[in-house]
């Protein structure tokens, strides 16, 4: 464990609750803690038990609180811990700190007791930054995707595929050192398929990271359509409220709209969009602009047709633009007359293939079809809960991808009839490269990056 001063800060929300925490994590949390409590002695009690008592300072009575103590080894950070509950008023939160630090503990810096419980060994970084993202969770599966890589799943997996490379690399440099006693005839062939198995686990992770974003950040979901189709009030069907403006007036939307709206678990990040149109009106001009921006980011378009209306060249000119992005079409106003179908779409707009769907943001038909076809588009109609372990991590990713390549060039070297110590380089770059995902090998300023993104307390 190592040793550092004692840091302090507020666990919770700070805003009127029921219940304000402040946490307290260092060689002196104990002794801070106790000689602010009146009523009760934290000095000789045992680990992992809680106090009634008055916190006081310098003769002020602050608050009536409970107080949690967990000894060092056994509490979050491994160091000595204090919790103090006190009234979750703003005002007693701030003054509660404040006693604290005026004892000798400093203000913490965001995310620093999860950084001393990495530094301490308690968890490894993927768990780390697990906790951010199970604090941030948004969907049902990111927050047990979050809490199963808490519980070391990413770390299980990866030390175990760690162990394969760094027993092969061992017995490379032990057979150059010692060759009477190591063999190394046929062990290209045997390195080769524990490469290959190595690579196959790595692609399996690898797979899950698109959809794994998908679900916990969401879909970026761009609604397009020429004027008066009916874009924002599908986003307002959609979001079950009004939220933008809806006229009869051609043009009404002139700028982007941004909501997000949980669709059966499915996390939409909606834009709402001004109809393309060619239009003289500046105003206009910026918002057909802006919708055209949006294309080049969106994971999926919903391109809006008026189905009681003939097609358009505003239709094909959108159609034009939507070339390789996932579209959904959305044959709109399907309570009225249609003047368009499904068939004289696919045969008049330069987008084929494509998934159709009949709806009326006036009534809501269409609707259920429109959440099944979004999970059928992106998720093959599974949208699993399970115990798969699945990467949403950028920076985990971008490590599982160069270990890749470190094992391709072993791979070439095997291929090229190499000598073996060409292929202990590469095997330890990519030991070293799975090392970064889970802490084992990584440089300062990342760890300080990775933890500045946490919140204040935890």
């Amino acid at each position: 464990m190592m040793e550092r001063d004692t840091i302090a800060a507020i666990a919770t929300g700070f805003i009127p609750s029921g219940i304000g925490i402040i946490r307290i994590s260092g060689p002196q949390a104990i002794e801070i803690a106790d000689g602010l409590l009146e009523g009760a002695d934290l000095s000789n009690a045992p680990s992992h038990t809680i106090h009634y008592g008055m916190i006081r300072s310098n003769g002020e009575l602050i608050d009536e609180v409970l107080v949690a103590l967990m000894r060092s080894s056994r509490s979050y950070t491994t160091e000595d811990t204090v919790e103090i509950d006190c009234h979750g008023s703003p005002l007693a939160m701030q003054k509660v700190l404040e006693a604290v630090c005026q004892s000798g503990a400093r203000l913490a810096e965001p995310g620093e007791f999860t950084k001393r419980a990495f530094l301490n060994g308690r968890i490894d970084l993927t768990e780390a930054e697990s906790v951010m993202d199970l604090i941030q969770a948004k969907t049902e599966y990111a927050r047990k995707s979050s809490l199963q890589i808490l519980r070391g799943s990413m770390k299980e997996k990866i030390s175990t595929l760690r162990k394969t490379l760094l027993n092969r690399s061992a017995y490379i440099e032990a057979a150059l050192d010692d060759p009477e006693h190591y063999d190394l005839s046929g062990f290209p062939e045997l390195l080769r398929t524990d490469v290959l198995t190595v690579q196959d686990e790595i692609d399996r992770i690898l797979e899950t990271a698109e959809n794994g974003r998908l679900l916990s950040e969401g879909i970026r979901t761009v609604i397009l359509g020429k004027p008066n189709v009916g874009k924002s009030s599908l986003l307002n069907r959609l979001l079950g409220e009004e939220r933008a403006i809806v006229t009869d007036i051609a043009g009404t939307t002139r700028d982007t709209l941004e909501e997000q709206v949980m669709l059966d678990g499915i996390l939409l990040k909606i834009i709402d969009t001004a109809g393309i149109q060619n239009t003289e009106d500046p105003v206009e001009k910026i918002g057909v602009e802006k919708a055209f921006d949006c294309i080049p980011d969106a994971d999926l378009v919903l391109f809006v047709v008026d189905a009681s209306r003939p097609l358009s060249p505003e239709d094909q000119q959108i159609s034009s633009l939507l070339k390789d992005k996932t579209v959904l079409i959305l044959l709109n106003k399907s309570d009225l007359s249609a003047e368009v179908t499904k068939e004289t779409l696919e045969k008049e707009i330069s987008l084929t293939g494509l998934p159709i769907v009949s709806i009326s943001s006036k009534t809501g038909d269409g609707f259920d079809q429109l959440k099944t076809t979004i999970s059928d588009v992106f998720f093959h109609g599974n949208i699993s809960f399970n115990d798969e372990l699945v990467v949403t991590n950028v920076r985990q990713k971008e490590s599982l991808r160069k270990t890749k390549e470190s094992l391709s060039r072993v791979l070439e070297s095997i291929d090229a009839g190499m000598p073996e110590d060409f292929y202990s380089v590469d095997l330890i770059d990519a030991y070293a490269e799975l090392g970064r995902i889970i802490g084992e090998k990584v440089e300062e300023d990342l760890i300080n990056e990775i933890f500045a993104e946490f919140c204040m307390g935890k």
